[in-house]
């Protein structure tokens, strides 16, 4: 099997590639800083050493580096069965206080990459007549909360891409998950006061990933919502 995952360098897109690569899975990672992608890839290749894994460094807020990164993907590649969008930023803060250009750049990262990268790597997942397509929504796409801002409207709008993504490549064959987590033991939590043990850990995430991809091609888990047990973090 191969897989594409964006934003692997940390947190839980790491946490699905290690769950993948482990179990002998090729696959194409990126993220946007050099250091950080190659660490990780240098790591995950230890889980197994026969499976392939390109890290590459990639600005996806730029439609020109997302296009770039999936030819780059799919010549190391050859074929692409699972794709996982999770390239996210989050700067919190309020709709009316929030710097100029958090939008534009929030939506850029967290709706448009996987915009982008999706319609250069349907094709050939039509071609194969099979695929399976994950987008990282969060509980933020569900709910608004306050200094959600720009992040949960980028959330709100990734799942609404995944809803008519879904029904438009329903015929192709190719499979789409929206999966929104709830608060997820991350870095991105570093510097806010929550308790760890409060958390999901990423691992978690990465197994509903690995064990959709386990199921028949005629099912399909649409909207997989994951909270901690104890209910989401305030």
């Amino acid at each position: 099997m191969n897989i594409i995952i964006t934003g692997a360098s940390r947190g839980i897109g790491k946490a699905i590639a290690a769950r993948f690569i482990k179990a002998g899975c090729n696959a194409a990672l990126c993220s946007r800083q050099e250091t950080a992608i190659d660490a990780a890839a240098q790591e995950l290749r230890s889980l197994h050493p026969d499976a392939r894994v390109l890290s590459l460094a990639a600005d996806l807020s730029i439609p020109e580096a997302v296009r770039d990164f999936a030819r780059k993907a799919m010549e190391f590649l050859g074929t692409v069965d699972v794709l996982v969008n999770n390239a996210g930023v989050f700067v919190p803060g309020s709709i009316h206080e929030e710097a100029e250009g958090v939008l534009e750049n929030t939506l850029a990262v967290n709706l448009m990459s996987a915009y982008h990268l999706t319609r250069a790597l349907i094709a050939p997942m039509k071609d194969q007549g099979r695929g399976y397509i994950f987008n990282m929504c969060s509980t933020a796409s569900l709910r608004a909360y306050p200094n959600g801002g720009s992040y949960s409207i980028s959330k709100f709008a990734l799942l609404g891409f995944s809803k008519n993504l879904r029904e438009e490549l329903k015929p192709a064959g190719i499979r789409v998950s929206a999966i929104c987590p709830g608060p997820t033991w991350t870095d991105s939590w570093k510097g806010f006061e929550a308790p760890p043990d409060r958390m999901m850990q990423p691992e978690d995430v990465a197994e509903v990933v690995w064990n959709a991809c386990q199921l028949s091609p005629q099912t399909v888990l649409e909207d997989i919502v994951l909270r901690p047990q104890g209910g989401d973090i305030a």
